[in-house]
């Protein structure tokens, strides 16, 4: 990748982003994201436990009145909720106390059916790069990992395992989609082995992808400005995300890259 072309392509990023936040949709689907409960550590472990591919939960009440409702015959993930109750029977002040947690019914939205959900970032369609599939596939597998097209289920696009050195894309999505999940999903492996932060790995992820994508004829911006955006939690946020972690975008990237014949007197 050119020197010339590094910041052109990040600062496209964020333009793009910041483009997305500020328009009438990105607040109709923020509207839509508060309907959502924030669940606990706890909790979380729980869903996964159940459900592992689980993406959005809310309980049956809540699925219809977003009209969405839960098929007939969907098993139930449970999580545990905290019973409330007055302090006493005098108290004047309406002072409330946790006395014990009960197990509530949630399900996921796969389990559900009706109007389509509000989203900034959209599955990809149509062909991939010539090739270039492959390449990247030598790429996962110079970084000692192995690719398989699966089916994942759900809204899961890939995975990345460090523990079992492997990558894996679903099977079911198009083409261009399969492309970019791919250098995503690679992009992790390079990156990720270790991290604390979940929203910044995906930020570091996404906007690699979209780099190396762009760079070699790959159009990605319905989906990586939408994903950026949604995991960095806004704009500003998001593009402070971006150039915070510049550097290792950029050699991430780089790396990937690496396995391309690419004409750089031309790009530059």
């Amino acid at each position: 990748m050119s020197t010339k072309e590094r910041p052109e392509l990040v600062e496209k990023l964020t333009e793009g982003i910041a483009r997305l936040t500020s328009s009438a949709e990105w607040q109709h689907y923020l509207d839509f994201q508060a309907q959502f409960h924030s669940y606990s550590f706890r909790n979380v472990l729980l869903i996964a436990a159940q459900r592992h591919e689980a993406t959005r939960v809310a309980g049956f009440r809540a699925w219809q009145r977003m009209n969405r409702f839960v098929r007939k015959g969907e098993k139930a993930i449970f999580v545990l909720a905290p019973m409330v109750y007055r302090a006493t029977e005098e108290s004047a002040d309406d002072e409330r106390v946790i006395r014990g947690f009960k197990y509530v019914a949630v399900f996921d939205v796969a389990q559900t059916d009706g109007e389509e959900l509000p989203t900034v970032c959209r599955r990809l369609e149509g062909d991939d790069i010539p090739g270039a599939f492959g390449q990247l596939v030598g790429v996962a597998q110079s970084i000692g990992f192995t690719v398989e097209e699966a089916g994942l289920g759900g809204s899961t696009n890939g995975d990345c395992s460090h523990m079992l050195k492997r990558i894996r894309v679903e099977s079911t999505n198009s083409p261009a989609q399969r492309l970019k999940t791919l250098v995503h999903e690679i992009a992790h492996a390079i990156l990720h082995e270790e991290f604390e932060d979940r929203r910044l790995a995906e930020l570091e992820a996404e906007s690699t992808a979209y780099i190396v994508c762009q760079k070699i004829g790959l159009d990605t911006s319905d989906y990586s400005f939408g994903y950026v955006a949604g995991w960095a939690g806004g704009g500003d946020t998001a593009i402070a995300g971006i150039r915070s972690c510049g550097e290792r975008i950029q050699r991430a990237a780089e790396t990937i890259l690496s396995a391309f014949d690419i004409d750089e007197e031309a790009a530059a």
